[in-house]
């Protein structure tokens, strides 16, 4: 397999020391708009297998050039999610199959997360071409939990509701962001989508419904609240299932300073005119705030993302169990230099790339992971070191 990866940021560049102790590609092309990144990573980790690239990945066309160039068969979207819709169609245009680890964004025109690639499912399907979409930890492998519950666990599901905690501390910085802030802002201060089988999909109201959720492996009870995610839009296409839920544990200050960068419109991707410059405020704020990339050497602690379900387990009686993966970023930064929440996430789609490269996940058109069997993913997922773990929580 030859695979392009568009964007080399802390997702993007976590995901070369995880495959380069894999045999199952041929080639990986890192690139970036900004070609020192990609240029460090392969230099860094001097694996022949590896290539870099300067690409601007809001250019559909260029990224469909360097793709038939290095006669890639998978492009993998490590960028913004803002710039899917261009690596999407670039991915079409070449013939190649495409991940992201996060879907198309929402709007206030009623267009939901992923809207604008399922509704290109059958010009996909019809070329024989896969779209993976949402292939990261969440949304990803917390689907991946979804469908081993559904196929393995439970009779019948009530809710399957991703819940994700920490106990991740930085050093020197009273906000300090462990994921894209841009990312970020857009997922918590959007109207946060809950899905019931007798409603649909429905919004409520941003860090609404908080809850307690005890998270394992000595993490402990952190607040959550429902926040917008890809989950939500793809678990009910693929698992039959009452109610489907997605809450993180923010805490109160992070919820605090987001509700900040509202009331002053910093969260907004509108430009503004600063000294006769155009600048989206949320970019500023992004430039501001430290590189998440950078942050391993000042982190402590782990990151809990997992997937909560409750029904009628295989035996007929009432069950909860809830599924999920730890990462410390102690051991993530001594393994592969990378913090454990960009780490946690970049795992996944490498994993995901070698059951395509095998055969052993295969398909057409735009599909979610739960629309694959999940036991070869888990299987994997401990081959590289990095298992699940499932609490049961029936009372």
């Amino acid at each position: 397999m030859r695979v392009l990866v568009v964007g080399t940021g802390g997702v993007g560049s976590a995901v070369a020391p995880i495959a380069a102790r894999r045999d199952f590609f041929e080639r990986i092309v890192f690139s970036d708009l900004d070609p020192g990144r990609p240029k460090a990573l392969v230099d860094r980790l001097g694996d022949e297998r590896f290539g870099a690239a300067q690409l601007d990945a809001s250019d559909a066309a260029a990224i469909a050039e360097l793709a038939r160039a290095e006669r890639c068969d998978a492009i993998l979207n490590a960028a913004d999610p803002r710039f899917n819709p261009p690596i999407f169609q670039a991915a079409f245009d070449a013939g190649c199959t495409y991940l992201d680890m996060a879907m198309t964004l929402s709007d206030r025109n009623g267009t939901k997360l992923g809207d604008l690639q399922f509704a290109q499912e059958a010009e996909w399907r019809e070329r024989g071409l896969l779209a993976l979409v949402g292939i990261g930890v969440e949304p990803g492998l917390s689907d991946v939990f979804a469908r081993y519950a559904a196929d393995h666990l439970f009779s019948e599901i009530d809710e399957v509701g991703v819940r994700d905690g920490a106990d991740l501390v930085v050093d020197g910085y009273t906000f300090a962001p462990t994921f894209s802030i841009w990312t970020t802002i857009e997922e918590c201060l959007n109207p946060p989508v809950i899905w019931e089988r007798d409603r649909g999909w429905y919004t409520t109201e941003p860090f609404s419904e908080p809850e307690v959720f005890d998270f394992p492996e000595g993490i402990g009870p952190i607040e959550c609240v429902n926040v917008e995610h890809e989950e939500v839009l793809l678990v009910p296409r693929w698992i039959d299932c009452n109610r489907v839920t997605f809450k993180y544990g923010l805490g109160e200050e992070f919820i605090d300073v987001l509700k900040t960068l509202n009331k002053l419109n910093l969260d907004s991707t509108e430009p503004v005119t600063v000294r006769g410059m155009q600048v989206a405020p949320r970019d500023v704020v992004a430039a501001a705030l430290p590189d998440p990339a950078t942050l391993g050497d000042r982190m402590h602690g782990r990151t809990c993302a997992g997937t909560y379900v409750t029904g009628t387990g295989k035996d007929g009686q009432p069950r909860a169990t809830y599924l999920y993966h730890v990462a410390s970023n102690e051991e993530t930064m001594a393994r592969d230099g990378a913090q454990a929440v960009v780490w946690q996430t970049a795992i996944n789609p490498v994993v995901a790339l070698e059951l395509i490269a095998a055969g052993t996940w295969s398909g057409s058109g735009v599909l979610g992971p739960e629309a694959f069997d999940a036991v070869p993913f888990l299987d994997l997922l401990g081959e590289y070191g990095s298992p699940h773990g499932i609490d049961d929580r029936t009372p």
